[in-house]
């Protein structure tokens, strides 16, 4: 095992909660009180729901990197075992955006698609 990288897998993990716990609670939040959102596709809501799943997909983002470091540490990790984690992490965002946005975002076709041709 190196070290190293799991030391930075950890952290790239711990940073990833963070992210998405503080964003949410002192940014997003605070964020959405004011009055002067842009309304796009007739109201704030749909402003709204972008920000959020885009704060998030970060978050599925970087947890995704840490279980690549994770792989990278083991030394075990081939090609395919890579490429299954950055699908199935393309896939968690694709969830993350279709259910943030009620499918209107149209993100999660594309995070689906890589994640589709990431695992073949």
């Amino acid at each position: 095992m190196n070290a190293p990288l799991l030391v930075a897998a950890a952290l790239t993990a711990l940073v990833a909660v963070a992210h998405s716990y503080l964003g949410e609670r002192y940014i997003l939040i605070r964020l959405f009180r004011r009055s002067d959102l842009p309304k796009l596709f007739g109201g704030v809501d749909f402003t709204k729901r972008t920000l959020r799943l885009a704060w998030h997909i970060t978050t599925v983002l970087a947890l995704g990197f840490a279980a690549l470091l994770v792989v990278l540490a083991s030394g075990g990790g081939s090609a395919r075992t890579e490429a299954r984690i950055i699908s199935i992490t393309c896939a968690a965002s694709g969830l993350v955006a279709f259910v943030g946005s009620r499918g209107r975002h149209l993100s999660w076709i594309v995070f689906w698609a890589i994640a589709a041709l990431a695992w073949l």
